[in-house]
C-alpha cells in the first residue's frame, strides 16, 4: 500500500481541524454564557496614565543609544590600538596593484630600499629589490616634497630653492 498520495491529504485535514475554534465545537452553540465584566466595575477602574509608558519608552531609548555609543567607542579604541601596533616607522606602502581575486602587487619602502612583493593565496613572494636612485629613475617613486610645494603654491624662486634643499636633505 502506497501512503505518499494519502499523506498530504491527511496533513491538510489535521491542519484544517486545528483551525476550527473550540466554541464552534461546543454542544450548546449560541447558548454558552459570556463572562463579561459588569458595567459598575468598568466605571470604577481608571485608565492608566500614558505618561508612565512614555517615560519608559524614552528611558529605554536612552539606554539603547548609550549601549550603541559605548560599543562604537570600544570598537574605535580597539581599532586604534591595532593600527598603532601594526604601523611602524621603518616600513611604508608606496603602491598597491590588485591583480585579481586574492592576488596583488605591493611596492614597499624599507629605509632606502624598495621591495616589489607579490601577494597571493600561497603567501607573499619577493620579486625584486630596488635601491632608491634606481626606483626614482624607473619612475616608481615620486618626489613627495615637490608635490607638497605645488600643493602649497610655493611658485616663488625662494620657495623653489627651499623645496630643492628639503628634497635633498630629508631622510626617508
Amino acid at each position: 500500500m502506497n501512503l505518499r498520495p494519502i499523506l498530504p491529504a491527511f496533513v491538510a485535514t489535521v491542519f484544517c481541524g486545528l483551525l476550527i475554534p473550540a466554541a464552534a465545537l461546543a454542544a450548546d452553540g449560541e447558548s454558552t454564557p459570556l463572562n463579561l465584566p459588569s458595567p459598575q466595575k468598568t466605571a470604577q477602574t481608571a485608565a492608566p496614565g500614558a505618561s508612565g509608558g512614555l517615560v519608559r519608552t524614552i528611558v529605554g531609548l536612552a539606554i539603547v543609544l548609550g549601549v550603541i555609543y559605548g560599543l562604537y567607542w570600544v570598537l574605535k579604541q580597539v581599532k586604534a590600538s591595532r593600527e598603532a601596533t601594526a604601523t611602524g616607522q621603518g616600513l611604508k606602502t608606496v603602491a598597491t596593484l590588485p591583480l585579481g581575486t586574492n592576488r596583488s602587487l605591493h611596492l614597499v619602502r624599507a629605509g632606502d630600499e624598495i621591495y616589489l612583493l607579490a601577494a597571493g593565496e600561497g603567501g607573499m613572494t619577493q620579486l625584486r629589490t630596488y635601491r632608491e636612485p634606481e626606483a626614482r629613475a624607473l619612475g616608481l617613486l615620486e618626489d613627495e616634497v615637490v608635490e607638497a610645494s605645488v600643493a602649497n603654491g610655493n611658485g616663488s624662486p625662494l620657495g623653489k630653492i627651499l623645496d630643492e634643499i628639503r628634497r635633498k636633505t630629508v631622510i626617508k
